[in-house]
């Protein structure tokens, strides 16, 4: 095998095929993707390498190909896992290497996860592992993508049984036209912002946001991704051809004969009777006694079939369902396709955060609270493309207790976080331009109750304690959870769905926006097939349903308070003068650390010479104001200052006339006659009145005492703009001639605005 060239930052790649290698390309979104197999990792069951422009993934699956005893679950996990030195880069802290996963690896493991898990046989429940390694990024291409059809190519070159291939792509739109696979830069500038999941019969999963585009927009989208993804599909299949291995023979188990009709005779009656009481707990229980009641009369004539009577049991639930809601129209709580169940809305429920909501929606209730913090409580974010920095954190929680059960409390899973990052994502495009509200936004939502969509309970309350913190965030947003049962041509599309008609269903979609378009969205799909249509009636169902919960969360709160929280802390902006910012720190951080000490207030300084003061206390804000004033302020040329006599020498005196600022007054402009000895007219610590005549380009001041006696007024003295004693030529403009001289009075900005300050 022959190693690749190199030149300067960039490989020419070419190598002979040998012991089953396979490497092969397709044009992609106007780039060339490259596949390649055989090469690396040749021991797993199945092996990928993507490149796309020199972004690279290795993506690995391997399945023990026996079936775990003892479990009702498809025991398949998918890891995303960025390597530093794909980047260029050495991880930070003392161990120098990659350690647990980040949020967003964990939120790629579940892009990864979700179109695979539907297409693998039902009843497979072998242990399978898909890992994903980025390997090389090159800070314009998402590797979540090449993860994702790396995934579907390992998959379909190995022995392990599975329904694909899918590919995926980016689907952006810049000046109202669609761009596939949009790098980072151009990401920025799209309205649309949506990784889409297609198989050659339609679309799988969708993952994405938008800025408040209509749901037309969004099925365009989803159109041109479908399409675009088709020569990839068609590049993974046609490797699978050439080199792909025989497909492990797989059956699900069967039911001895007879078992299932048995127990349909004897359970049929009782689970109508059960799936149609309206309460989750109670119908729960009440489904479990039929279980028992079925095993009990049947565990004799099917002996050591314990496990197929329960789930013949199950699927005769999901039978029931599917049917009653298909030719009936008629749900398990009883409501029609189109209902929402009933909402309430409280906020201000607790007294000491800064914005507070309750938000609950039939048997679903989320608590949701604002913090609103300062610059320094902005997350760091150390990322393969450049350290960034976020002002705006959503996080979701779902204890135990929501769904009535016991389980350990061991920090975040990756469904919570994938559900705030979903809220996340749906809610940040309403929020106020940092320079208009200066705060780090933290959202908490602790779902209390859970039956359905609580990440959509998390959105609606999200907007409630928002606008309960006086946030002035443009618009309210809700979401709501959709669902679709398809039998055979009968479609029925259910809005606001229960948690087991998301489970028993063959779609799942959610829905975030305000009354103007849609903010993000989240789709899974489990069927093949998915027409244009179905997606046009669904989204326009959920639009409905939206503005319906949005009615609801107005008639509580239609705007956010005229004042914030009077425990939220107060920022007021002031802009000083860039060259002055040393001042303000002083040795070692002396002065901003004494004006912190004293005051209790927060400081951030940047390095264009903002200035942010953090403070629930005025007099505390206020006093820390003045003393920035006082290390920053810089004299007005032609204004009068009662100074300080600091130095004397031959030619004059060094006057103090601000904190850390002092001016030369020349012996010249000493008094109106003339002076032959400094220290005829002055000493060190005498107070006097002096003008500030000039203000050079590198901060020296010339001061007059001859223009305070002159009894001409400060503006006449500055208008005439004649030498001042032996002082000669131009005096220069009020700032100080070119000076940027911001600084005294400058602009306070109070929570959303900016106010004069004298």
């Amino acid at each position: 095998m022959r190693v690749p060239a190199r030149s300067g930052h960039r490989s020419t790649r070419s190598w002979t095929i040998e012991n089953n290698m396979l490497r092969q390309s397709c044009e992609f979104g106007g780039k060339t993707l490259t596949i390649e197999t055989g090469r690396m990792a040749k021991q797993a069951s199945g092996a990928a390498l993507v490149t796309y422009g020199e972004t690279v993934v290795l993506v690995t699956a391997v399945s023990s190909l026996k079936e775990r005893e003892g479990i009702d679950f498809f025991p398949l996990s998918c890891d995303y896992i960025e390597k530093t030195y794909s980047a260029g880069k050495i991880p930070g802290g003392y161990f120098k290497r990659e350690g647990r996963q980040t949020e967003n690896e964990i939120l790629m493991s579940r892009v990864v996860d979700r179109p695979l898990r539907p297409l693998f046989p039902e009843g497979f429940k072998c242990e399978t592992q898909v890992i994903a390694l980025v390997l090389s990024v090159d800070k314009e291409n998402d590797p979540a993508i090449n993860a994702v059809i790396g995934a579907a190519a390992a998959l379909e070159f190995s022995n392990i049984p599975w329904n694909g291939p899918v590919a995926a792509c980016r689907v952006g739109r810049v000046d109202g036209a669609f761009v596939v696979n949009p790098t980072y830069a151009v990401r920025g500038e799209s309205d649309v912002d949506m990784l889409v999941v297609a198989a050659p019969t339609g679309i799988v999963m969708v993952e994405g946001g938008a800025k408040f585009v209509t749901e037309e927009v969004v099925i365009d989208a989803l159109m041109a991704a479908q399409e675009a993804v088709q020569p990839v599909i068609k590049l993974i299949q046609d490797m699978r051809a050439q080199i792909g291995k025989p497909k492990a023979p797989f059956a699900p188990k069967k039911p001895a004969e007879g078992l299932e009709a048995a127990v349909k005779a004897f359970s049929w009656d009782r689970i109508k009777a059960a799936a149609t009481i309206a309460e989750k707990l109670p119908r729960y229980a009440a489904m479990d006694q039929v279980g028992a009641e079925t095993l009990a009369a049947l565990v004799e004539q099917y002996p050591g079939q314990d496990k197929a009577i329960k789930e013949a049991v199950h699927h005769l639930k999901g039978e029931f369902m599917r049917g009653r809601i298909v030719k009936e129209g008629v749900r398990l709580d009883g409501r029609t396709t189109t209902q929402v169940r009933p909402i309430t809305c409280e906020i201000g429920v607790l007294p000491r955060t800064h914005g507070s909501a309750l938000f609950t929606r039939g048997e679903t209730q989320a608590l949701v609270t604002v913090t609103l913090g300062t610059a320094q409580d902005e997350q760091r974010i150390d990322a393969l493309n450049g350290d960034y920095t976020k002002n705006f954190l959503l996080h979701y929680n779902f204890p135990p207790f929501s769904v009535g059960e016991v389980r350990p409390m061991r920090g975040p899973s990756r469904r919570d976080t994938g559900h705030g990052a979903l809220a996340e994502r749906g809610v940040k495009p309403v929020l106020p331009d940092f320079e208009m509200f200066p705060y780090t936004i933290r959202i908490v939502s602790e779902v209390l109750e859970s039956n359905g969509s609580s990440s959509m309970a998390t959105v609606c309350g999200a907007s409630l304690a928002l606008m309960d913190a006086g946030a002035p965030i443009a618009s309210a947003v809700g979401g709501v959870a959709m669902g679709l049962i398809k039998e055979g041509d009968d479609v029925a599309i259910l809005s606001d769905i229960l948690g087991d008609e998301d489970h028993l269903g063959d779609m799942d979609f959610k829905v975030i926006g305000s009354r103007d378009g849609i903010s993000g969205i989240q789709m899974d799909i489990k069927i093949d097939g998915l027409s244009r249509e179905i997606l046009v009636k669904a989204l326009e169902q959920a639009r409905a349903s939206r503005l319906h919960i949005l009615d609801c969360m107005n008639a509580t709160i239609s705007a956010e308070r005229p004042d914030l929280s009077a425990y939220a802390p107060r920022i007021f902006t002031i802009l000083i003068n860039p060259e002055r910012i040393r001042d303000l720190i002083g040795p070692g951080g002396k002065h901003i650390k004494g004006i912190i000490e004293k005051t209790g207030v927060a400081i951030d300084v940047s390095d264009d010479g903002k200035v942010s003061v953090a403070a629930v206390d005025q007099t505390a804000a206020d006093r820390a104001i003045e003393a920035i004033k006082g290390y920053t302020a810089e004299p007005d040329v032609g204004a009068d200052y009662l100074g300080t006599v600091t130095r004397i020498t031959d030619f004059g005196a060094f006057v103090r006339i601000m904190p850390n600022v002092e001016g030369l007054l020349h012996v010249s402009e000493m008094a109106e006659h003339r002076v032959e000895r400094p220290e005829d007219v002055c000493k060190e610590g005498d107070e006097i009145l002096v003008r500030c005549l000039h203000v050079d380009k590198t901060g020296k001041i010339r001061l007059s005492r001859k223009e305070v006696l002159s009894g001409r007024a400060p503006q006449e003295s500055y208008d005439r703009g004649e030498p001042s004693g032996g002082r000669g030529g131009d005096r220069g403009g009020r700032g100080g001639g070119d000076r940027d001289r911001r600084g005294g009075g400058g602009r306070e900005r109070r929570g959303g605005g900016f106010r004069d300050r004298d």
